[in-house]
């Protein structure tokens, strides 16, 4: 999970490579999401590892689906 440390903001996503995504976001590659465009600098607070790709996004679906207080606990800043 991404924050972003300009507006506060959260970011949900799934990455092979956890370093190389936060560059992308941070506008330091060649790709990067829409929704991590404004708020840049983005720093992660969460990483979770899991055994395949079906997996990982079903996690995903599961903290997306979450209040922005539960995500703060679950990312260890204050709620």
């Amino acid at each position: 999970m991404l924050y972003s440390i300009t507006t506060g903001r959260l970011y949900t996503g799934i990455a092979v490579d956890s370093e190389r995504r936060l560059l992308e976001h941070n506008g330091l590659g060649r790709k990067g999401a829409k929704a991590t465009r404004r708020g840049r600098p983005w720093r992660i607070v969460r990483v979770e590892t899991h055994e395949n790709k079906s997996l990982a996004l079903k996690r995903e679906a599961v903290i997306k689906k979450m209040t922005r207080a539960k995500k703060l606990i679950l990312c260890g800043l204050s709620a």
